[in-house]
């Protein structure tokens, strides 16, 4: 049994080439989403054997690497190259059996969570807040339990095992960023966050109320936030039919457009949920039913659950990922 263990860590690859393999196992993800080879990982009970390689190949590096953040991050990656093996099942009826499909892109941050990173560094708890209105307090959910931060934290915790994650859930419904300002010393500075989701612009479109203005008070609690020392990132609004058909789409893009800018200026991670959703409908061709509960607005279990399991691999992936040296 030694001798075994001797002969499999004598094949193991130096750190360098640990990262440069990472690179690697990314492209591989890109080339199976992009070309969709075999579409799902068996078929007849036969494994994909493009899947099949790359796993096997993924467990020979988590045997080999004995860096607890290096670890991490193959795990994400191994992630990534399963949902990339996995094509979603039909949703005429809105079936809750849909694979979480989307382009790689929306499970990857540009930006490091650096704080976040830290305390997993130190083995640390981490504390995240999730503000904002109804989407995130859950409005269309089968339970609480079915809102995107209770599941994100479920998907967290899977991918980070060896640490402590709280998720808290500060959504109140039909609020606007002002309301939500507001809200900001009692329900996120008091918790002392290490990361802070924040789920806005939906009902500054709803209520017709000025996008400019909104897009300043972004701007402002995003400042607050990072004064701080906190990790950020922006959600922006839901493709849905209230939100899209009501005002020709023209105000919800403005909005969307104003949220990416004030991510951009503030050096924040944007989670692009209105894109995200417009790819369910317009380029993946589901029906609204399949990720909208019946009032055309607010999402349902398996499109809250879809969304946090993106985050949680973006999380992931920024808090742990892999510095070339």
């Amino acid at each position: 049994m030694i001798l075994r263990q001797r002969s499999v860590f004598a094949h193991c690859p130096s750190i360098h080439a640990v990262s440069e393999m990472g690179f690697g196992f990314r492209r591989l993800a890109a080339r199976l989403w992009r070309r969709r080879i075999g579409h799902r990982i068996s078929e007849r009970g036969v494994p994909n054997r493009h899947f099949v390689i790359a796993m096997s190949a993924l467990t020979q590096m988590v045997v080999c690497v004995s860096n607890e953040r290096i670890a991490i991050f193959f795990r994400f990656v191994a992630a990534g190259i399963a949902a990339a093996a996995v094509s979603p099942v039909s949703a005429e009826d809105g079936s809750p059996t849909l694979a979480c499909v989307a382009p790689l892109d929306f499970a990857r941050f540009a930006i490091p969570l650096n704080h976040v990173a830290e305390r997993i560094s130190a083995r640390q708890p981490i504390t995240i807040i999730a503000i904002g209105s109804s989407s995130t307090f859950g409005m269309g959910a089968s339970s609480p339990a079915k809102s995107y931060p209770s599941q994100l934290a479920v998907e967290l915790r899977a991918l980070l095992p060896d640490t402590q994650i709280t998720v808290i859930n500060r959504g109140v419904n039909g609020e606007t960023a002002q309301e939500m300002l507001s809200r900001f010393n009692h329900d996120v500075l008091a918790a002392h966050p290490d990361l802070v989701l924040w789920q806005v612009g939906s009902n500054a479109v709803l209520l017709d109320k000025p996008i400019a203005p909104t897009g300043l008070l972004i701007v402002e609690g995003l400042r607050q936030l990072k004064v701080l020392g906190f990790d950020v990132v922006l959600i922006d609004p839901q493709y849905a039919p209230k939100v899209i058909a009501t005002h020709d789409e023209y105000e919800v893009d403005l909005m969307v457009a104003l949220i990416s800018a004030a991510s951009r200026d503030m050096h924040v991670n944007l989670f692009q949920r209105f894109a995200l959703m417009r790819y369910w409908r317009v380029t993946k061709g589901l029906p609204f039913s399949a990720f909208l509960s019946k009032d055309e607005l607010h999402m349902n279990d398996w499109s809250y659950g879809c969304i946090a399991e993106l985050l949680a691999r973006a999380i992931a992936e920024a808090a742990t990922r892999v510095a070339l040296p």
